[in-house]
């Protein structure tokens, strides 16, 4: 075809009874709608075609008509393989009900699929969604009864337990980009990601199938730059120019050119959040953010964690992901989630995905639907309500640290942040702490196995992952332990030692976490009292996180003690101290070594008694010189 441009009723008269369809999208960023409506209303008026099946990764959608809402018509539809239904309710119901068969599979495990099929590989091997429900010894995915095609195996590779995720057969590619030439090469500058269009157009048209794609406009054949072509025509049978309105940036956004990442917007384009209870939240997984590091950060309350980041000026000092495919910036939130502005970077989202599940992530921030004694946290369905699990299992399963984030309880939960505290008015009819979830998303007992740092935060609590369960370790001001968090769960957690939440996450200042996590302060923790001779560490709520740290603490002790040329008695307090397991060794080597050359007696002190413990453990030669005060610690250096 000279000409590929033809109208949105011929391209979907394309579509054949029986065919597979595959289509582009992350909530409402590359949607292609055009073709979607045109295929919904030949479907209406015709009856054709019927019986498709459908496979898609990500969410496409706005959880009312648009997007694949628009094929959530009986006999449409016969089969659907999806990562996140929740934008899709329309196509979800119908998987519940039992009138199309349905699986949910892992988002990035979808993405990733997409190339091993356009390579013709028979699937592909994963760790992930293994001890979730994804594995077959749970469910394998499947949404209903009559869903019983396996869509994934178990096998065993040496001593490792792996999951075989099979090659799906596709037919049909539905895709989206800015511009298309005659010929069909498709650029994508106007658009905010570009998601997987490549792989899904290589696995159709490698299988011999028809490659459809939506622009906004269409140049002169082969006048488009080559390094801007992200579809080469190759792999293209029709184009389709889009009405603006089945054409927007995001289902938020009609254009933003800070989306498209062609320029930098102004500091300060995206407002302060106010303070309520989703500030609180991400305010509480703010102080675990790892500086240098990098960060992935999930649709719903996770999506607070970018905007108190960039309130407390950290963006620069790490790295915010998204799994569509964007490194850096600051990403977007709602309806326009998958965009961000002023990124360093926008990648396809199964390379994305491939980043993530082989360890790349420091930490992630994650929704928190329903969790259980064991530290099983549900996201993907709840009764009726399928949500789908999206990215979350690659995610959490393989992300060095975790925190999941959402608030206590449900369903009409009424509470005001003021004077410093947390008010609760009306409590949720939902509890969100069960004795067992209703599925299993990720799985607390593989993750306590395997040694992985977890946190639950909520807008009253703490919780952090043992091998025995949650354990509650901190406590929100204004919220009474009995009433307001054990009364509200089914099973008891573990209770010993309960801290404060920090009081300036309850102040509608900022924070000043900059000089929390950045250590910038570090020459005030140090104090020397030349007519006593002490020394005086204060290391209150520091929080060391690589071996860089530890050696600039250290070389900052030795210049203040090295001039003096005599040994001196110290004290440290240890109040609120934390220090990733890893650091333990290094840090008791550095402390050794300047106790050899540069302290005479020394006292550490802290108000924890779990603190304490580690520290017995850390420095087991001065069990006896920790103390639980200030004065305890300086009556033995007189003493």
């Amino acid at each position: 075809m000279t000409n590929k441009v033809v109208s949105a009723a011929d391209a979907a008269a394309l579509i054949q009874t029986g065919d597979t369809l595959t289509t582009s999208g992350f909530v409402g960023i590359g949607v292609p709608d055009e073709l979607l409506a045109a295929l919904e209303a030949r479907f209406l008026e015709t009856g054709q075609p019927r019986d498709l099946g459908l496979v898609f990764a990500a969410g496409q959608g706005d959880g009312k008509s648009r997007g694949l809402n628009r094929l959530g018509h009986e006999g449409l539809l016969r089969r659907v393989v999806g990562g996140h239904w929740g934008l899709i309710p329309k196509v979800a119901a119908l998987a519940v009900a039992g009138k199309i068969e349905g699986w949910n599979l892992p988002q990035g495990c979808i993405s990733q699929l997409y190339r091993d099929i356009a390579a013709g590989k028979p699937g592909m091997l994963s760790k992930v969604g293994l001890e979730t429900f994804v594995d077959p010894r749970n469910g394998g995915g499947a949404i209903n009864d009559i869903s019983t095609d396996p869509q994934l195996d178990l096998m065993q590779i040496g001593t490792e337990e792996l999951l075989f995720y099979r090659a799906q057969r596709l037919s049909v590619a539905l895709l989206r980009g800015t511009t298309a030439d005659e010929a069909g090469n498709i650029t994508m500058e106007r658009e905010a990601l570009t998601i997987d269009n490549l792989a899904q157009a290589m696995a159709v048209k490698n299988a011999g199938g028809v490659v459809i794609v939506q622009v906004e406009r269409v140049a002169r054949a082969r006048t488009l730059p080559a390094r801007e072509v992200q579809i080469p025509g190759i792999l293209v049978d029709a184009v389709v120019v889009a009405q603006p309105e089945h054409h927007v940036q995001t289902y938020a956004t009609g254009f933003s050119q800070g989306f498209t990442n062609r320029m930098r917007t102004p500091a300060g384009d995206m407002p302060p959040m106010r303070l309520d209870a989703r500030k609180v939240i991400a305010r509480r997984c703010a102080f675990e953010l790892p500086v240098n590091g990098v960060v992935n950060l999930g649709i719903g309350m996770p999506e607070g964690v970018a905007a108190v980041a960039a309130e407390e000026g950290l963006l620069e000092h790490l790295t915010l992901t998204a799994e569509p495919g964007v490194i850096g910036g600051q990403p977007a939130s709602g309806l326009d989630f998958g965009a961000a502005v002023n990124t360093d970077a926008v990648i396809p989202q199964n390379a994305q995905f491939d980043f993530y599940d082989g360890g790349g992530l420091d930490m992630t921030c994650l929704g928190l639907a329903q969790a259980d004694r064991l530290g099983n946290v549900n996201v993907s369905r709840f009764g009726p309500r399928l949500a789908g699990a999206g990215g979350f299992i690659n995610i959490s399963q393989n992300a060095r640290a975790v925190v999941f984030a959402g608030t206590f309880t449900a369903k009409g939960l009424e509470l005001a942040v003021e004077d410093g505290a947390v008010q609760i008015r009306r409590e949720g009819a939902a509890r969100k702490f069960l004795r067992d979830v209703e599925q299993v998303t990720f799985s607390g007992a593989r993750a306590a196995r395997l040694g992985q740092p977890v946190l639950y935060v909520t807008e009253r609590c703490v919780f952090e992952l043992t091998p025995e369960g949650l354990r509650l370790t901190e406590i929100a001001p204004g919220v009474d332990l009995d009433r307001d968090i054990l009364g509200q769960m089914e099973v008891r957690p573990i209770v010993g030692e309960v801290a404060m939440m920090d009081a300036r996450i309850f102040r509608p200042r900022e924070m000043d976490l900059r000089t929390d996590l950045l250590h910038l302060d570090l020459p005030d923790r140090v104090a020397l009292d030349a007519a006593s001779g002490q020394l005086f560490l204060n290391f209150e709520k520091m929080r060391l996180r690589s071996q860089a740290e530890v050696d600039r603490v250290g070389r900052l002790v030795e210049e203040r003690c090295a001039p003096l040329g005599r040994k001196l008695d110290v004290v440290v307090n240890y109040d609120g101290f934390r220090i990733d397991e890893a650091l333990e060794k290094p840090w008791a080597r550095m402390v050794a070594d300047l106790h050899a050359r540069f302290y005479a007696k020394v006292s550490r002190y802290s108000g924890s008694a779990f603190m304490r413990m580690k520290l017995g453990e850390v420095f087991p030669e001065a069990r006896t010189h920790i103390y639980e005060t200030a004065e305890q610690a300086r009556a033995y250096l007189e003493g």
